[in-house]
């Protein structure tokens, strides 16, 4: 009896073990539940366990083997008991393994995500590299176009400075033609000046005897034979006397005038006030009776040659005070404007004037607007300074009016 119980308790606790095998089989399936989430990426590992799970199942069909065999045979219980437990320790180990392989899994899962991650951070780099690529080669493609645009313009200036040479030389050639040309202008104008000065020393010296011989014995005549003269013969000898010097007087402004256009020129700042108001003073002590108000800008200054300069003023001042001699306030006013941008100066004065009609015939040697009993002259004043002042390269022009006055203008 008491063997027969030893052997229902044993055969109770076979049936326990067995059901233990079986919980841990459920809890080897929810584990590989929870794998089945990770499919794509733990597929093989599912294959390793099922493999584990297939040899669980031989090896649950061998325990229901052993179990039949231990009711059977009950006397080997206990060695069957031994393997059982055995068994069931190996099952714990291979559910730890299990455990441990999971957790491996998941650090290889993340693993993975981080390599994937960092493939998507690469890709994302390729990109931008492909893109920085690409934009290389669109600028590559634009700098060839510009450098064969370059190449093209460069060979059209070859071909520009290939026709700007033979331009160049054909201007050389004619500049080349042109200084032959003012070199024999040159020497014929240093041959007229040779010419020049042989004639003007043949007028100072050659006519200026026979004018004085005139003059001298016209003189003589009229002291000695005075009485012996009736007035008209009288009037005739000083009309000749007169003649003789005006004649004198026109040889020396021609030979003035001719000095002018051979004079060398020394350029310097000079102050252009100051002479007329040198000259002004002048033509007060030589007239005191005369009260002219001279009204003359300070510091008008200018390049030019001095000598030349006052010739020119002393002109247009001579020529102010004269026509300004019947007038009851005369007035001669010196100063300077802006025309064109460039300063004109101008000599005014507020005497007989002129008819504007007549201006142009004003700048020739000997052209008179006036008798010569009215204002006496030689009419080479404003030659000489239409001289002077294109020898300075500057320009001169008149203005007046009949009985209002008259402005001359230059420039320099």
């Amino acid at each position: 009896m008491t063997t027969k119980a030893t052997k229902t308790s044993e055969a109770t606790m076979v049936l326990q073990q067995k059901d233990g095998v079986e919980d841990y089989t459920r809890v080897v399936l929810n584990i590989l539940e929870d794998f089945a989430s990770d499919k794509d990426r733990l597929e093989d590992m599912r294959r390793a366990v099922v493999n584990i799970l297939e040899d669980f199942t031989a090896e649950k069909g061998r325990l229901q083997e052993t179990q039949r065999a231990a009711l059977n045979i009950m006397e080997d219980f206990a060695g069957e008991k031994i393997r059982l437990e055995d068994t069931q320790r190996a099952a714990l180990n291979i559910l730890e393994d299990s455990a441990e392989e999971k957790t491996r899994l998941e650090e290889t899962q993340r693993a993975v995500l981080n390599v994937l991650e960092d493939s998507a951070e690469e890709k994302a780099r390729l990109e931008h590299a492909q893109r920085a690529v690409l934009n290389i080669l669109e600028d590559s493609a634009e700098e060839k176009t510009r450098l064969e645009h370059t190449q093209r313009a460069m060979l059209n200036l070859l071909d520009d400075f290939a026709l700007e040479r033979e331009r160049a030389e054909a201007v050389n050639l004619r500049l080349q033609e042109t200084v032959d040309s003012l070199r024999r202008a040159n020497e014929a104008a240093d041959a007229a000046n040779r010419e020049l000065e042989a004639f003007a020393y043949s007028v100072s010296h050659d006519l200026r005897a026979p004018l004085r011989s005139v003059a001298g014995f016209s003189q003589v005549l009229l002291e000695d034979y005075f009485d012996r003269l009736d007035e008209e013969g009288r009037d005739s000898l000083r009309r000749i006397i007169a003649g003789t010097q005006k004649m004198g007087q026109l040889i020396d402004d021609l030979l003035n005038l001719s000095r002018l256009t051979r004079a060398e020129m020394k350029l310097q700042p000079h102050n252009l006030s100051a002479m007329v108001k040198k000259i002004g003073e002048a033509k007060k002590k030589a007239q005191p009776e005369r009260k002219v108000n001279f009204s003359i800008q300070e510091g008008l200054f200018a390049a030019c040659d001095e000598h030349l300069m006052e010739v020119a003023l002393e002109n247009l001042v001579d020529n102010a005070w004269k026509f300004t001699g019947k007038v009851e306030s005369p007035r001669i006013e010196f100063g300077s404007m802006e025309k064109d941008g460039v300063i004109a100066y101008f000599v005014r004065d507020n005497g007989a004037g002129f008819d504007m009609a007549y201006a142009g015939k004003l700048f020739q040697p000997f052209q008179r607007l006036h008798g010569m009993t009215e204002f006496p002259g030689t009419g080479i004043g404003l030659a000489t300074v239409k001289r002077v002042i294109e020898r300075h390269g500057g320009k001169v022009w008149i203005q007046g009016e009949k009985g209002k006055g008259t402005t001359v203008y230059f420039t320099l």
